[in-house]
Protein backbone atom coordinates (compact mmCIF):
# COMPACT_ATOMS: atom_id res chain seq x y z
CA UNK A 1 0.00 0.00 0.00
CA UNK A 2 2.56 2.61 1.14
CA UNK A 3 6.32 2.37 0.69
CA UNK A 4 7.31 5.73 2.12
CA UNK A 5 5.53 7.50 4.97
CA UNK A 6 6.75 10.78 6.38
CA UNK A 7 5.76 11.44 9.96
CA UNK A 8 6.19 15.12 10.79
CA UNK A 9 6.74 15.06 14.55
CA UNK A 10 7.19 17.72 17.21
CA UNK A 11 6.76 15.66 20.37
CA UNK A 12 3.23 16.84 21.16
CA UNK A 13 0.31 14.56 22.04
CA UNK A 14 -1.17 15.15 18.58
CA UNK A 15 2.18 14.17 17.10
CA UNK A 16 2.26 10.94 19.08
CA UNK A 17 -1.24 10.03 17.91
CA UNK A 18 -0.03 10.68 14.35
CA UNK A 19 2.88 8.30 15.07
CA UNK A 20 0.40 5.63 16.14
CA UNK A 21 -1.44 6.03 12.82
CA UNK A 22 1.83 5.87 10.87
CA UNK A 23 2.80 2.68 12.73
CA UNK A 24 -0.59 1.10 12.03
CA UNK A 25 -0.40 1.87 8.30
CA UNK A 26 3.23 0.80 8.00
CA UNK A 27 2.46 -2.45 9.80
CA UNK A 28 0.11 -3.48 6.97
CA UNK A 29 2.59 -2.68 4.19
CA UNK A 30 5.33 -5.16 3.38
CA UNK A 31 8.15 -2.77 2.52
CA UNK A 32 7.13 0.48 4.16
CA UNK A 33 9.63 2.72 5.87
CA UNK A 34 8.75 5.69 8.04
CA UNK A 35 10.82 8.84 8.10
CA UNK A 36 10.28 10.79 11.31
CA UNK A 37 10.88 14.38 10.28
CA UNK A 38 11.70 16.80 13.10
CA UNK A 39 12.06 20.54 12.45
CA UNK A 40 13.21 22.18 15.72
CA UNK A 41 12.49 25.78 16.59
CA UNK A 42 14.92 28.15 14.91
CA UNK A 43 17.82 29.89 16.58
CA UNK A 44 19.16 32.98 14.86
CA UNK A 45 22.70 32.66 16.27
CA UNK A 46 25.41 32.20 13.65
CA UNK A 47 28.76 31.95 15.52
CA UNK A 48 30.65 28.63 15.23
CA UNK A 49 30.73 28.09 19.00
CA UNK A 50 27.04 28.91 19.24
CA UNK A 51 26.28 26.59 16.33
CA UNK A 52 28.07 23.70 18.07
CA UNK A 53 25.98 24.38 21.18
CA UNK A 54 22.89 24.58 18.98
CA UNK A 55 23.60 21.15 17.44
CA UNK A 56 23.96 19.60 20.90
CA UNK A 57 20.75 21.32 22.02
CA UNK A 58 18.87 20.06 18.94
CA UNK A 59 20.02 16.48 19.62
CA UNK A 60 18.85 16.73 23.25
CA UNK A 61 15.52 18.25 22.12
CA UNK A 62 15.06 15.51 19.52
CA UNK A 63 15.73 12.73 22.04
CA UNK A 64 13.47 14.35 24.61
CA UNK A 65 10.56 15.00 22.27
CA UNK A 66 10.73 11.93 20.03
CA UNK A 67 11.79 9.19 22.45
CA UNK A 68 8.24 7.91 22.74
CA UNK A 69 7.82 7.93 18.97
CA UNK A 70 11.01 5.89 18.50
CA UNK A 71 9.96 3.39 21.16
CA UNK A 72 6.64 2.85 19.36
CA UNK A 73 8.32 1.96 16.06
CA UNK A 74 10.97 -0.21 17.74
CA UNK A 75 8.31 -2.11 19.68
CA UNK A 76 6.33 -2.84 16.51
CA UNK A 77 9.43 -3.70 14.46
CA UNK A 78 8.73 -1.01 11.86
CA UNK A 79 11.77 0.36 10.01
CA UNK A 80 12.21 4.07 10.59
CA UNK A 81 14.75 6.83 10.32
CA UNK A 82 14.86 10.16 12.08
CA UNK A 83 15.74 13.23 10.09
CA UNK A 84 16.28 16.68 11.56
CA UNK A 85 15.74 19.57 9.16
CA UNK A 86 16.37 23.24 9.75
CA UNK A 87 13.91 25.90 8.70
CA UNK A 88 10.28 26.84 8.95
CA UNK A 89 8.34 23.60 9.67
CA UNK A 90 5.65 23.90 6.98
CA UNK A 91 7.92 24.59 4.00
CA UNK A 92 10.60 22.17 5.27
CA UNK A 93 8.09 19.31 5.47
CA UNK A 94 6.60 20.14 2.05
CA UNK A 95 10.03 20.35 0.39
CA UNK A 96 11.19 17.05 1.86
CA UNK A 97 7.96 15.24 0.99
CA UNK A 98 7.93 16.53 -2.59
CA UNK A 99 11.66 16.03 -3.18
CA UNK A 100 11.50 12.43 -1.93
CA UNK A 101 8.19 11.56 -3.60
CA UNK A 102 6.58 10.39 -0.37
CA UNK A 103 3.49 8.23 -0.57
CA UNK A 104 1.90 9.83 2.50
CA UNK A 105 2.60 12.57 5.04
CA UNK A 106 1.11 12.19 8.51
CA UNK A 107 1.13 14.94 11.10
CA UNK A 108 -0.81 16.04 14.11
CA UNK A 109 -3.06 19.05 14.21
CA UNK A 110 -1.90 21.89 16.43
CA UNK A 111 -5.25 23.12 17.62
CA UNK A 112 -4.66 26.81 16.99
CA UNK A 113 -7.54 29.07 17.96
CA UNK A 114 -9.24 31.00 15.13
CA UNK A 115 -7.22 34.19 15.60
CA UNK A 116 -3.87 32.35 15.69
CA UNK A 117 -4.79 30.34 12.63
CA UNK A 118 -5.81 33.49 10.75
CA UNK A 119 -2.62 35.38 11.66
CA UNK A 120 -0.07 32.53 11.62
CA UNK A 121 -1.59 29.78 9.55
CA UNK A 122 -1.07 26.22 10.68
CA UNK A 123 1.71 23.86 9.68
CA UNK A 124 -0.83 21.16 8.87
CA UNK A 125 -2.75 23.51 6.58
CA UNK A 126 0.42 24.55 4.73
CA UNK A 127 1.50 20.93 4.31
CA UNK A 128 -1.94 19.81 3.16
CA UNK A 129 -2.14 22.54 0.51
CA UNK A 130 1.38 22.21 -0.92
CA UNK A 131 2.45 18.56 -0.93
CA UNK A 132 2.11 16.38 -4.01
CA UNK A 133 0.95 13.35 -2.01
CA UNK A 134 -1.93 12.59 0.35
CA UNK A 135 -1.75 14.11 3.84
CA UNK A 136 -3.31 12.67 6.99
CA UNK A 137 -3.91 15.15 9.81
CA UNK A 138 -4.50 13.47 13.16
CA UNK A 139 -6.42 15.19 15.97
Amino acid sequence: MYNSIILAADGSEHSYRAAEQAAALAHFSDHCTVTILFVPSRDKSRGAALQAERLAAVQRERQEKLGRHEALFKEKGIPYTILVKDGDPGPAIVKYANDHKADLVILGSRGLNNLQQFVLGSVSHKVMKRTNCPVMIVK
